[in-house]
């Protein structure tokens, strides 16, 4: 467990590099809301966007996630309380008046750029 990052994983360093191509500018690995004890990716502070970028198996993506085969009953259900809590920190957010953008790190950073651009540029 400790060789796994928390932060500057391969496919999150990878969209903040296409992030930043497009010219967006935030705050990495930032709390968004004062008092929240959860943290984004990435945090766009002038337009209220938080950006978690989930990895398939810890946050049991719907395409890859794929159950433990040794001590099932544990990794199921860390990965049940993972999913709990990230709906618990969008809706903290969005009652705090802040969008919340999620990326799965399967997804091309390129695409999730382009998408996390068109959210800011539209707020």
């Amino acid at each position: 467990m400790k060789a796994n990052r928390n932060r500057d994983t391969k496919p999150e360093l990878a969209l903040r590099s296409a992030v930043h191509r497009l010219g967006l500018r935030y705050r990495v690995d930032a709390s968004p809301l004062k008092g929240l004890r959860r943290r984004a990716d990435l945090v766009f502070t002038k337009a209220r966007v938080a950006v978690f970028s989930d990895g398939c198996y810890w946050h049991g993506c719907p395409d890859h996630y794929r159950a433990a085969r040794h001590n099932n009953e544990f990794w199921s259900d860390k990965i049940a309380k993972n999913q709990a809590r990230d709906r618990d920190t969008d809706v903290q957010l969005l009652s705090a008046g802040w969008l919340v953008i999620r990326i799965w790190e399967h997804e091309d950073p390129a695409e999730a750029a382009a998408r996390i651009a068109h959210v800011i540029h539209n707020r």
